[in-house]
């Protein structure tokens, strides 16, 4: 029973952040590519639900595809790759903004 409530909060998870990156990212309920030919004729449910549908199968595919790494393996990674790469970048990036005189 514990492996089901753990199964169901994942894919609820899934789920939610599909959502949220539909509505956030690709547009939530309007339509793909801006075809207007039939907007009075669907709901924009079926576009939010589509595009779901379609970050829903990148999550499953992506997870099946990858291997599955331990925790200290993650740890590793975020420690000796991600941490400095978002550094470097967060720097970089101030450096371009005060040399170029760019202000957002």
């Amino acid at each position: 029973m514990a492996f089901a409530l753990f199964f169901l909060g994942e894919y609820g998870n899934m789920i939610l952040m599909s959502i949220l990156n539909t509505i956030f990212f690709l547009g939530g309920w309007f339509p793909i590519f801006g075809i207007t030919l039939f907007n009075e004729v669907v709901d924009p449910f079926f576009w939010i639900a589509i595009k779901t549908s379609f970050n829903v199968f990148v999550f499953v595919w992506v997870r099946a595809s990858l291997p599955r790494y331990r925790y200290d393996q993650l740890m590793k990674f975020c420690w000796k790759v991600l941490l400095p790469v978002t550094l470097f970048l967060v720097f970089s990036f101030q450096f371009i903004l005060v040399y170029f005189e760019m202000f957002i």
